[in-house]
Protein backbone atom coordinates (compact mmCIF):
# COMPACT_ATOMS: atom_id res chain seq x y z
CA UNK A 1 0.00 0.00 0.00
CA UNK A 2 1.06 3.81 -0.79
CA UNK A 3 2.35 4.89 2.24
CA UNK A 4 0.92 8.57 1.74
CA UNK A 5 -2.61 7.13 0.86
CA UNK A 6 -2.64 5.62 4.04
CA UNK A 7 -1.01 8.81 6.05
CA UNK A 8 -4.08 10.38 4.57
CA UNK A 9 -6.55 7.96 4.58
CA UNK A 10 -8.95 9.46 7.00
CA UNK A 11 -11.08 11.39 4.61
CA UNK A 12 -9.00 14.23 3.49
CA UNK A 13 -6.81 12.51 1.10
CA UNK A 14 -8.88 13.85 -1.83
CA UNK A 15 -8.41 17.66 -0.50
CA UNK A 16 -4.93 17.21 0.97
CA UNK A 17 -3.73 15.98 -2.61
CA UNK A 18 -4.95 19.09 -4.49
CA UNK A 19 -2.03 21.36 -5.22
CA UNK A 20 -3.72 24.55 -3.54
CA UNK A 21 -3.82 22.29 -0.01
CA UNK A 22 -0.43 20.50 -0.08
CA UNK A 23 0.39 19.32 3.22
CA UNK A 24 3.32 17.03 2.43
CA UNK A 25 5.03 18.53 5.57
CA UNK A 26 7.36 16.02 7.54
CA UNK A 27 5.22 16.04 11.47
CA UNK A 28 7.69 15.63 14.43
CA UNK A 29 7.11 11.47 14.45
CA UNK A 30 8.78 11.86 11.05
CA UNK A 31 5.94 10.26 9.24
CA UNK A 32 3.68 12.71 6.40
CA UNK A 33 0.20 12.89 8.12
CA UNK A 34 -2.35 15.60 7.72
CA UNK A 35 -3.25 17.31 10.36
CA UNK A 36 -0.67 16.50 13.25
CA UNK A 37 1.70 18.51 14.60
CA UNK A 38 4.83 19.33 12.65
CA UNK A 39 7.68 21.39 13.27
CA UNK A 40 7.39 24.56 10.77
CA UNK A 41 10.65 26.96 9.85
CA UNK A 42 9.01 30.29 11.21
CA UNK A 43 10.64 32.16 8.18
CA UNK A 44 7.19 30.42 6.23
CA UNK A 45 5.12 31.44 8.86
CA UNK A 46 3.17 34.62 8.16
CA UNK A 47 0.93 36.65 10.53
CA UNK A 48 -2.87 36.58 10.31
CA UNK A 49 -4.85 39.05 8.76
CA UNK A 50 -7.43 38.83 10.91
CA UNK A 51 -5.89 38.75 14.13
CA UNK A 52 -7.92 40.53 16.96
CA UNK A 53 -5.45 41.27 19.13
CA UNK A 54 -3.06 44.70 18.79
CA UNK A 55 -1.48 45.01 21.66
CA UNK A 56 1.46 42.50 22.87
CA UNK A 57 2.98 44.06 25.79
CA UNK A 58 7.08 43.80 25.36
CA UNK A 59 7.79 42.47 28.95
CA UNK A 60 4.91 39.78 28.85
CA UNK A 61 6.64 38.61 25.33
CA UNK A 62 9.96 38.38 26.82
CA UNK A 63 9.36 36.77 30.31
CA UNK A 64 7.59 34.12 27.68
CA UNK A 65 10.89 34.08 25.20
CA UNK A 66 12.73 33.25 28.41
CA UNK A 67 10.41 30.12 29.81
CA UNK A 68 10.34 28.74 25.67
CA UNK A 69 14.43 29.32 26.08
CA UNK A 70 14.18 27.15 29.25
CA UNK A 71 11.24 24.71 28.35
CA UNK A 72 10.15 25.14 24.67
CA UNK A 73 6.93 25.29 22.86
CA UNK A 74 4.42 23.87 25.39
CA UNK A 75 1.19 24.68 23.06
CA UNK A 76 2.01 24.38 19.43
CA UNK A 77 0.36 27.17 17.26
CA UNK A 78 -2.38 26.81 14.66
CA UNK A 79 -1.14 27.68 11.03
CA UNK A 80 -2.95 26.79 7.73
CA UNK A 81 -1.02 25.53 4.43
CA UNK A 82 -1.42 28.27 1.58
CA UNK A 83 0.74 26.08 -0.59
CA UNK A 84 4.16 24.41 -0.80
CA UNK A 85 6.50 25.99 2.29
CA UNK A 86 3.71 28.43 3.07
CA UNK A 87 1.90 28.74 5.98
CA UNK A 88 -0.76 31.28 7.75
CA UNK A 89 -1.13 31.93 11.44
CA UNK A 90 -4.53 31.34 12.25
CA UNK A 91 -3.50 31.36 16.10
CA UNK A 92 -0.71 31.77 18.75
CA UNK A 93 0.58 35.04 17.46
CA UNK A 94 1.85 35.55 21.15
CA UNK A 95 3.89 32.39 21.02
CA UNK A 96 4.60 32.94 17.64
CA UNK A 97 6.56 36.36 18.06
CA UNK A 98 8.29 35.28 21.40
CA UNK A 99 9.56 32.08 19.74
CA UNK A 100 11.50 34.98 17.01
CA UNK A 101 12.83 36.30 20.39
CA UNK A 102 13.96 33.39 21.40
CA UNK A 103 16.21 32.58 18.40
CA UNK A 104 13.97 29.50 17.19
CA UNK A 105 14.29 28.51 13.80
CA UNK A 106 11.23 26.24 13.76
CA UNK A 107 7.85 25.74 15.93
CA UNK A 108 5.99 22.71 16.52
CA UNK A 109 2.13 23.84 14.96
CA UNK A 110 -1.30 21.91 14.24
CA UNK A 111 -1.54 22.19 10.51
CA UNK A 112 -5.36 22.84 9.39
CA UNK A 113 -6.76 23.50 6.05
CA UNK A 114 -9.20 26.87 6.00
CA UNK A 115 -10.77 29.15 3.85
CA UNK A 116 -11.15 32.61 5.07
CA UNK A 117 -14.08 32.65 6.92
CA UNK A 118 -13.55 29.51 8.58
CA UNK A 119 -10.16 31.13 9.59
CA UNK A 120 -11.39 33.79 10.79
CA UNK A 121 -13.81 31.85 12.75
CA UNK A 122 -11.54 29.76 13.96
CA UNK A 123 -8.97 32.95 15.01
CA UNK A 124 -11.21 34.81 16.90
CA UNK A 125 -13.27 31.95 18.62
CA UNK A 126 -9.25 30.58 19.56
CA UNK A 127 -8.17 33.54 21.05
CA UNK A 128 -11.36 34.54 23.04
CA UNK A 129 -10.95 31.12 24.11
CA UNK A 130 -7.26 31.07 25.22
CA UNK A 131 -5.61 34.27 25.30
CA UNK A 132 -5.84 37.30 28.05
CA UNK A 133 -7.22 39.86 25.41
CA UNK A 134 -8.85 42.25 27.22
CA UNK A 135 -12.71 43.27 27.45
CA UNK A 136 -12.54 45.70 24.88
CA UNK A 137 -10.80 43.08 22.33
CA UNK A 138 -12.76 40.64 23.66
CA UNK A 139 -16.17 42.68 22.74
CA UNK A 140 -14.91 43.43 18.80
CA UNK A 141 -14.42 39.49 18.31
CA UNK A 142 -17.83 38.90 19.45
CA UNK A 143 -18.92 41.63 17.17
CA UNK A 144 -16.72 40.48 14.40
CA UNK A 145 -18.23 36.70 14.32
CA UNK A 146 -21.44 38.07 14.78
CA UNK A 147 -20.96 40.69 11.63
CA UNK A 148 -18.40 38.63 9.41
CA UNK A 149 -19.39 35.17 9.92
CA UNK A 150 -23.13 36.23 9.80
CA UNK A 151 -23.64 34.18 13.38
CA UNK A 152 -26.36 35.24 16.22
CA UNK A 153 -25.85 35.75 19.28
CA UNK A 154 -27.17 31.94 20.22
CA UNK A 155 -24.99 30.45 17.89
CA UNK A 156 -22.09 32.70 18.91
CA UNK A 157 -22.54 31.37 22.77
CA UNK A 158 -22.66 28.10 21.38
CA UNK A 159 -19.18 28.55 19.65
CA UNK A 160 -17.27 30.27 22.33
CA UNK A 161 -19.25 28.13 25.67
CA UNK A 162 -20.40 31.77 26.84
CA UNK A 163 -23.94 32.04 27.45
CA UNK A 164 -25.72 35.01 25.95
CA UNK A 165 -26.03 37.87 28.43
CA UNK A 166 -22.27 37.39 28.77
CA UNK A 167 -21.75 38.31 25.36
CA UNK A 168 -24.18 40.90 24.66
CA UNK A 169 -22.51 42.98 27.94
CA UNK A 170 -19.06 42.56 26.22
CA UNK A 171 -21.03 43.99 22.49
CA UNK A 172 -22.43 46.67 24.99
CA UNK A 173 -18.83 48.45 25.68
CA UNK A 174 -18.05 49.03 21.61
CA UNK A 175 -21.44 52.17 22.52
CA UNK A 176 -19.35 53.21 25.25
CA UNK A 177 -18.34 56.62 23.97
CA UNK A 178 -14.28 56.82 22.86
CA UNK A 179 -12.90 57.87 25.93
CA UNK A 180 -14.45 55.14 27.77
CA UNK A 181 -13.08 52.97 25.77
CA UNK A 182 -9.53 53.54 25.76
CA UNK A 183 -10.00 53.51 29.30
CA UNK A 184 -10.92 49.78 29.23
CA UNK A 185 -8.30 49.19 26.47
CA UNK A 186 -5.30 50.55 28.93
CA UNK A 187 -6.36 48.74 31.77
CA UNK A 188 -7.46 51.82 34.36
CA UNK A 189 -11.07 50.75 34.18
CA UNK A 190 -12.34 46.92 34.95
CA UNK A 191 -15.49 45.45 33.07
CA UNK A 192 -17.70 45.88 36.25
CA UNK A 193 -16.42 49.50 35.85
CA UNK A 194 -17.82 49.76 32.13
CA UNK A 195 -20.94 47.76 33.02
CA UNK A 196 -21.91 50.17 35.49
CA UNK A 197 -20.95 53.62 33.25
CA UNK A 198 -23.11 52.05 30.76
CA UNK A 199 -26.53 52.24 32.24
CA UNK A 200 -25.87 56.21 32.26
CA UNK A 201 -27.49 57.71 29.15
CA UNK A 202 -26.04 61.16 29.65
CA UNK A 203 -22.66 60.67 27.83
CA UNK A 204 -20.81 63.92 30.42
CA UNK A 205 -22.24 62.49 32.96
CA UNK A 206 -20.78 59.17 32.41
CA UNK A 207 -17.03 60.28 31.13
CA UNK A 208 -17.24 62.53 34.12
CA UNK A 209 -17.71 59.52 36.37
CA UNK A 210 -14.76 58.01 34.23
CA UNK A 211 -12.34 60.31 34.95
CA UNK A 212 -13.03 60.39 38.75
CA UNK A 213 -12.75 56.31 38.93
CA UNK A 214 -9.66 57.08 37.32
CA UNK A 215 -8.25 59.60 39.56
CA UNK A 216 -9.84 58.73 43.02
CA UNK A 217 -9.16 54.99 42.35
CA UNK A 218 -13.07 54.33 43.21
CA UNK A 219 -13.96 50.93 43.21
CA UNK A 220 -16.48 48.97 41.38
CA UNK A 221 -19.18 49.17 44.21
CA UNK A 222 -18.59 52.73 45.09
CA UNK A 223 -19.40 53.46 41.11
CA UNK A 224 -22.67 50.69 40.99
CA UNK A 225 -24.05 53.14 44.07
CA UNK A 226 -23.07 56.64 42.12
CA UNK A 227 -25.11 54.98 39.18
CA UNK A 228 -28.18 53.93 41.59
CA UNK A 229 -28.58 57.15 43.04
CA UNK A 230 -28.21 59.53 39.51
CA UNK A 231 -30.74 56.59 38.25
CA UNK A 232 -33.00 57.03 40.92
CA UNK A 233 -33.42 60.82 41.19
CA UNK A 234 -35.94 62.20 38.65
CA UNK A 235 -34.94 65.46 35.91
CA UNK A 236 -36.07 68.53 36.75
CA UNK A 237 -38.67 70.06 34.99
CA UNK A 238 -37.90 72.93 32.95
CA UNK A 239 -40.37 76.19 33.09
CA UNK A 240 -40.71 78.76 30.62
CA UNK A 241 -38.34 81.25 32.25
CA UNK A 242 -35.21 78.31 32.83
CA UNK A 243 -32.65 78.29 29.96
CA UNK A 244 -29.90 75.69 28.96
CA UNK A 245 -26.98 75.98 31.16
CA UNK A 246 -23.78 76.91 29.15
CA UNK A 247 -21.36 74.64 28.74
CA UNK A 248 -18.70 75.47 31.35
CA UNK A 249 -20.80 75.76 34.31
CA UNK A 250 -22.79 72.57 32.78
CA UNK A 251 -19.56 71.20 33.48
CA UNK A 252 -19.09 72.35 36.73
CA UNK A 253 -22.16 71.25 37.68
CA UNK A 254 -21.15 67.27 36.15
CA UNK A 255 -17.91 67.82 38.33
CA UNK A 256 -19.57 68.92 41.40
CA UNK A 257 -22.26 66.25 41.17
CA UNK A 258 -19.72 63.52 40.56
CA UNK A 259 -17.65 64.76 43.51
CA UNK A 260 -21.07 64.67 45.80
CA UNK A 261 -22.28 61.12 44.25
CA UNK A 262 -25.55 62.43 44.14
CA UNK A 263 -27.43 64.52 41.47
CA UNK A 264 -27.03 68.18 41.11
CA UNK A 265 -29.05 70.79 39.11
CA UNK A 266 -28.75 74.49 38.28
CA UNK A 267 -31.20 76.28 37.24
CA UNK A 268 -30.36 79.55 35.21
CA UNK A 269 -33.10 82.30 34.10
CA UNK A 270 -32.32 85.24 31.34
CA UNK A 271 -31.07 87.34 33.83
CA UNK A 272 -28.23 85.27 35.58
CA UNK A 273 -30.69 84.36 38.62
CA UNK A 274 -31.10 81.04 39.45
CA UNK A 275 -31.18 77.69 42.10
CA UNK A 276 -28.42 75.07 43.07
CA UNK A 277 -30.70 71.74 43.89
CA UNK A 278 -28.60 69.16 45.73
CA UNK A 279 -30.29 65.82 45.94
CA UNK A 280 -30.10 63.54 48.60
CA UNK A 281 -32.41 59.87 49.36
CA UNK A 282 -31.98 60.04 53.25
CA UNK A 283 -31.41 61.72 56.52
CA UNK A 284 -28.23 59.70 56.25
CA UNK A 285 -27.35 60.74 52.61
CA UNK A 286 -27.35 64.06 53.45
CA UNK A 287 -25.34 64.29 56.65
CA UNK A 288 -22.85 62.85 54.21
CA UNK A 289 -23.10 65.82 51.77
CA UNK A 290 -22.43 68.48 54.31
CA UNK A 291 -19.89 66.61 55.68
CA UNK A 292 -18.31 66.34 52.19
CA UNK A 293 -19.66 70.37 51.88
CA UNK A 294 -17.81 71.17 54.95
CA UNK A 295 -14.60 69.38 54.28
Amino acid sequence: MNPKKKALGRGLSAILESPETDITSKDISGSFVAGAIASIPIGQIESNPFQPREDFEPEALNELAASIKEQGIIQPITVRKMGYDKYQLISGERRLKASKIAGLDEIPSYIRIANDQQMLEMALVENIQRESLNALEIAMSYQRLIDECELTQEELSQRVGKNRTTISNYIRLLKLPVETQVAIRDSKITMGHARALISIEDEPTQVTILRNIIVKDLSVREVEEIVRNLNRQPAPKKSTEVKDLPAEIDLKRLNIASRLNTMVNVQLNNKGKGNIVISFNSRNDLERLLSDLNG
